[in-house]
């Protein structure tokens, strides 16, 4: 497999490992492997909204060919209304923006007219799903559209385009440290530029979109193994499934699923639904060259 399944898988996995601790307080517990029967009672290996609303996401450019805001958006309906999308036909991890964005769509509002623009829209809503589009020569008003859809302020569409600029870094081989120290790092964003003196407690775990990019990159530079990045996400405590799924996202890129750095086989043998994941990354794979590490623009 190629990376976008690497990165895809990473990013499941994250998230499934984040779901029985979220919301829980950092330190009072210890993650250490794939557990379930947590926050929301299900079996180990079980993703949340994170990875359906990605997966809805890589459907529709891997059927489509293209960024379609409108038939992406109804993959997200589809997901809210019948549980497409999800490990076992239920819905139970929305996030309140997304959900409101989601019925405006359902309600006949333009798909890029749905999404929160408030400031108290920045929840990581749209962080979380948007990595498909580092696979899909996107463009920065495809990454802004598709933010959009559910959270259309400034800083969450920045908080987007960001992401995938490192995810596209990535893949091209380049390490984090000269991407963390390249001049877009500005404004909120402005404490990444400096991530690696970051001390764990100065690293925030909530579900604002700035406090999750900035944890998931520093769990991200301060490890060395998927293992280590993902878990490290974890026992931040909070958000842990989001956070955990964005850094494993880049994670999965970066170590892929060969080797003793890379995701654990055992964690992937307990996420659902594996051929379908594979199938939505082998469409996308064979119509964008883009994906190929090494591959310069």
């Amino acid at each position: 497999m190629g990376k976008v399944y690497d990165g895809i898988m990473g990013l499941v996995v994250g998230d499934a490992l984040g779901v029985p601790f979220e919301f829980r307080k950092r330190d009072t517990f210890k993650a250490i492997d794939m557990v379930g029967y947590g926050m929301y009672n299900q079996p180990p290996g079980t993703w949340s909204d994170d990875s359906s609303l990605t997966l809805a996401t890589l459907e529709s450019i891997g059927r489509t060919g293209m960024i379609d805001t409108v038939d992406i958006m109804v993959n997200f309906s589809y997901w809210l209304g019948k549980a497409w999308f999800t490990p076992y036909g239920q819905v139970f991890d929305v996030g309140g923006t997304t959900r409101a964005a989601i019925e405006r769509f359902q309600r006949g509002v333009e798909p890029l007219k749905c999404g929160g623009d408030l400031l108290t829209d920045n929840g990581n809503g749209s962080l979380m799903r948007i990595l498909p589009l580092a696979f899909a020569n996107s463009s920065y008003a495809d990454v802004v559209n598709v933010s959009s859809l559910t959270h259309a302020h400034p800083i969450s569409k920045r908080a987007c385009i960001l992401y995938v600029i490192v995810a596209e870094q990535l893949m091209k081989g380049k390490s984090l440290s000269p991407i963390l120290t390249d001049e877009m790092w500005g404004g909120e964003f402005r404490r990444l530029s400096g991530i690696w003196e970051m001390e764990r407690d100065e690293v925030k775990s909530s579900g604002y979109v700035v406090d999750t990019l900035e944890a998931a990159l520093w769990c991200l530079y301060h490890t060395d193994t998927y293992r280590d990045c993902v878990l490290t996400a974890v026992n931040l405590g909070g958000d842990t499934d989001t956070i955990a799924a964005v850094a494993g996202g880049l994670a999965g890129i970066m170590y892929g699923c060969d080797g003793e750095n890379g995701i654990p086989e055992a964690w992937i043998n307990q996420i659902p639904r594996k051929d379908f994941i594979k199938n939505l990354c082998e469409k996308v794979e064979s119509k964008f060259s883009k994906v190929q590490v090494g591959v310069q623009d």
